[in-house]
């Protein structure tokens, strides 16, 4: 990946050459560049702003320094031989919010450009300039206003550099973050267990994965209740601790169908097919595949929230289109019920097995996370085999 940053304070982005994001730079797993935008002006003070027209307070960053410095930039040539364009990020308090999602769009772009800005802003046709051969965005780091674009920059810069693989050492880690699957990281101990009178929960010393995983996950829901409640749905808040699987019935088709579209429609968007064969279901054959199948579904307050089916062939539990309601994803019901369909499995069946899409990234590490490890390309094209052996 490439990052150009443009600022007329260079040395404020100093800090890109510390701790992992400099050794990444070194390593040249990311090409970064600076640029002083008063190199772009050419008078004897190297002015880049001026009163604003209309009047007011502040002064506005003038149009062609950046437009002369955007275009020596882009004409330089990208990592993609300029297949496709750069994007040109301008933090702002007036943009779309910074999230860890938005980390990960960014962090599959080959270039990307910031523009820090300064004063009052920059003057809005550099925006329409831009547009032309970027594909220009402003993004807020939140609801305040800061002096210039340079802090935002670093620590968007920093978010998303961290997700270019070989970046972090241990890249599994980062499926465990706070706000990957929407809710906040649970709390971390280390040595010693015994600390001026505080302990290590026991259960992290015990030795059992599955007591540990499960604590972490009930940790995860309650600091986020706690101190981001905003991130929970309301629905959420209803949700018993344990979740039952039931054998669907004929009676919840009707439900489950709609469930089933509303999930994989945006399954197929992100995988960019509408050969998935979940998308054409209908009532009769959603109604069929009863018989054919051992189909569960989950309940909450009356509502049928999430699904899941298993088949055994061979000594195969085949697991298929685990679903979770799109408002509830994020709180640990998909793997709490992949755990439980597991534990239905025959008594010969020695492997789980599953497939999902190569670009559902979401799915991907849920089932990583889960113990699944991939095996092969799955049974349709651009879908992935997985596997994990029963204990």
């Amino acid at each position: 990946m490439r990052i150009d940053v443009i600022s007329i304070f260079s040395d404020y982005l100093a800090p890109l050459e510390l701790s992992l994001i400099g050794k990444a730079t070194r390593e040249n797993l990311l090409d970064l560049r600076v640029h002083d935008l008063r190199d772009a002006a050419h008078d004897r003070h190297r002015t880049v702003d001026d009163s604003p027209y209309g009047g007011g307070a502040g002064m506005v960053m003038k149009p062609e320094p950046w437009a002369q410095l955007l275009d020596s930039v882009v004409n330089d040539g990208g990592p993609t031989g300029g297949d496709e364009p750069p994007v040109l990020i301008v933090p702002g308090p007036a943009g779309a919010p910074f999230s860890q999602q938005v980390a990960r769009e960014l962090a599959a772009k080959p270039w990307l450009i910031f523009a820090c800005g300064r004063y009052e802003g920059i003057d809005e046709r550099v925006y329409e300039y831009a547009a032309q051969r970027m594909d220009v965005r402003v993004i807020s780091l939140g609801d305040y206003v800061l002096n210039g674009g340079e802090v935002a920059a670093l620590a968007m810069i920093e978010a998303v550099a961290r997700l270019i693989p070989g970046v972090i050492g241990n890249a599994a880690s980062l499926d465990e973050e706070s706000h990957e699957d929407g809710l906040l990281e649970y709390p971390v101990y280390t040595k010693p267990a015994d600390w001026r009178g505080l302990d290590v929960p026991a259960v992290l010393l015990s030795g059992d994965h599955g007591a540990v995983a499960t604590w972490r996950h009930q940790q995860r829901l309650e600091r986020t209740a706690a101190r981001r409640p905003d991130l929970l749905h309301a629905s959420a808040a209803a949700l018993p601790t344990e979740l039952r699987l039931r054998p669907a019935q004929l009676g919840d088709v009707g439900e489950l169908l709609t469930l089933t579209h509303a999930c994989w429609l945006a399954a197929g968007i992100q995988n960019n097919t509408l050969a998935i064969p979940a998308q054409h279901e209908t009532y009769d054959s959603l109604a069929a595949s009863l018989d054919a199948t051992c189909t569960y579904i989950v309940r909450s307050a009356g509502r049928l929230i999430a699904s899941v089916r298993g088949s055994l062939v061979g000594t195969d539990w085949q697991l298929e289109r685990l679903m979770v309601a799109p408002d509830l994803r994020g709180r640990g019901i998909a793997r709490q019920i992949l755990a439980d369909v597991e534990q239905l499995a025959p008594n010969e069946a020695t492997v789980c097995t599953l497939f999902t899409g190569e670009r559902s990234d979401g799915a991907l590490r849920l089932y990583r996370k889960a113990g699944y490890r991939r095996v092969g390309p799955g049974p349709a094209a651009g879908t992935v085999l997985l596997r994990k052996r029963r204990s």
